[in-house]
């Protein structure tokens, strides 16, 4: 799993037995102490340009390696705050993350905010496969939450958080299982 927040999303799916073999996270965060309490793996591989000095490749390279070690089945994309479109390459129809929002709208790290300077009255959450293009991956599950009049960003993230805690877990074992399923057909 990769994090770089508050763990809410990784405390969800370890209470689902989900099987993280391990947490990476590009910044000090709550994520990797959950991880650690939990008696599961956690690195900080962490960024440490965020400037247009930030070499992506070398950074997405370092980050494939410390996933590559530990032979995941699937890499959850969970929050985590650095993009790295290339890690498809590494583990193609393998890497799945969770949008704040209901794709194809609202693409990109501020879709809440996006969301409501737009107006709407329904948003939600999206779980899809990740593919070079942000935000473009074939979608795996959604679910809406409704738009209240008095909602702030933070209002509106924490609902979709809520909601994200029971799907984003339902659809990773849905998936495993097809992944599963596709490899033992192949065998």
């Amino acid at each position: 799993m990769l994090a770089s927040g508050s763990g809410t999303l990784l405390e969800a799916m370890l209470a689902e037995s989900l099987p993280i073999v391990v947490v990476i996270s590009d910044r000090p965060c709550r994520a990797l102490d959950v991880a650690a309490d939990h008696g599961t793996a956690a690195e900080l591989i962490e960024r440490t340009e965020w400037g247009k000095g930030f070499d992506r490749a070398a950074y997405t390279e370092r980050l494939v390696k410390a996933l590559a070690a530990h032979e995941p089945d699937l890499v959850v994309m969970a929050g985590f705050g650095t993009v790295v479109p290339r890690i498809v390459d590494a583990f193609p129809n393998r890497v799945v993350n969770s949008h704040p929002a209901l794709l194809p709208s609202f693409k990109g790290w501020h879709a809440v905010r996006q969301a409501l300077d737009y107006g709407v009255k329904v948003t939600g959450t999206t779980i899809h496969v990740v593919t070079a293009e942000m935000d473009e991956g074939p979608i795996l599950a959604q679910q809406a939450v409704d738009v209240f009049d008095d909602d702030t960003e933070d209002t509106l993230h924490e609902r979709i958080k809520q909601v994200e805690r029971v799907l984003f877990p339902e659809t990773i074992r849905r998936y495993l299982a097809q992944l599963s399923d596709q490899n033992e057909r192949k065998a």
